[in-house]
């Protein structure tokens, strides 16, 4: 089946394998669970009204943190399993992942913070504020970055993510995840908050499938071999239903919301961040640093893989476990009754 990429053979093919995939899962969990409360964050400054505010912010506190497991997964599993990709990868990309991480931390001291000091109330908003674009931007300069191959040409203290493409895709990360955090707001809360989330998300679903095609055209443009890969005979017939499906998910979000729907919306956003996970995937396979290194040459050997994938086979489960426990007893809208406990 993977033939056509390596000469690798029995445990040397699938453990290799086998630890992509766990780490696209922790990836792809990460975007997804961190990526709303992001969004909060992103559009924390457009609700009107201080009470507003309040809710948005109480509507994400109890899960932000445990959404972020998944990153530290992500980077520690990079570390383990991939340990000559990490090595090339960190290296390149120092300060849009330190601005992040800055990023992550400012906006988790404006959780505490916010609710505890009413003089400062206006500084730590808009630290949550700051904190949550700069952490988006840097994301998607990055994915930006290591999708047009810095990684692999300027190497460590370079500055070639600064180049259009990886700044595109850090606004287009913006909208994405403001997407997320409305079609949240919308799930979570009612009255006034929820219909101004609902007008924000039928905008932003217009301006994510907007640069997502822009995205989608841009990236063959650039790469032959991406190219290649979406438009040869016959794989533009086997890989259409991607980008059909990414239609058909816009036009179902912007209906959901228009007809007052509040579950689909945001799962439904959901599953379109995953197709354009699943085209980014495509695009790439099996390259783990485009350009130089694939899965099976990066990967770490058989018997480091196996040791750690025995950990990941056990501690996944329990992650997704409370996590989902978590979200089981943070169920339903935000009440009033909520907010008092954050003073």
């Amino acid at each position: 089946m993977f033939e056509a990429f390596t000469d690798a053979t029995g445990w040397d093919l699938w453990l290799p394998l086998a630890a992509a995939a766990v780490i696209g899962f922790a990836v792809a969990m990460y975007v997804l669970m961190d990526g709303f409360d992001l969004g909060v964050g992103i559009l924390f400054p457009g609700a009107a009204r201080t009470e507003w505010r309040d809710a948005m912010m109480v509507s994400v506190a109890p899960v932000w943190d445990g959404n972020e497991t998944w990153l530290v997964m992500g980077g520690g599993g990079l570390l383990a399993l991939f340990p000559l990709a990490y090595a090339t990868l960190l290296p390149a990309f120092y300060l849009p992942l330190t601005l992040m991480l800055l990023a992550l931390i400012l906006r988790g001291v404006a959780f505490e913070f916010r609710f505890k000091s009413e003089a400062h109330k206006p500084f730590w908003s808009g630290a949550f504020h700051l904190g949550s674009v700069v952490a988006t931007l840097c994301q998607g300069i990055v994915l930006g970055a290591f999708v047009e191959g810095h990684a692999t040409v300027d190497g460590a203290g370079s500055w070639g993510w600064l180049s259009p493409f990886p700044l595109f895709v850090g606004l287009a990360m913006l909208a994405g995840y403001g997407l997320l955090g409305a079609t949240w707001i919308v799930k979570k809360t009612t009255g006034g908050l929820q219909a101004w989330a609902r007008g924000v998300a039928e905008r932003l679903v217009a301006v994510v499938a907007l640069a997502m095609a822009i995205v989608s055209l841009w990236m063959p443009l650039a790469a032959p071999e991406v190219a290649e890969r979406w438009f040869a005979w016959p794989n533009i017939v086997v890989l259409a239903p991607i980008p059909l499906a990414a239609a058909v998910l816009c036009l179902a979000i912007f209906v959901g919301l228009r007809r007052g729907g509040e579950d689909l919306p945001f799962y439904g956003s959901f599953a379109l961040f995953l197709t354009g996970y699943a085209g980014l995937a495509v695009s790439l396979f099996p390259n783990l640093v485009p350009g130089r290194y694939d899965i099976w040459q990066a990967a770490a050997g058989p018997a480091s893989l196996s040791f750690a994938l025995v950990g990941v086979v056990v501690m996944i489960p329990i992650i997704l476990g409370y996590t989902l426990y978590n979200y089981h007893v943070f169920r339903g809208k935000v009440r009033p009754e909520d907010m008092e406990g954050y003073h």
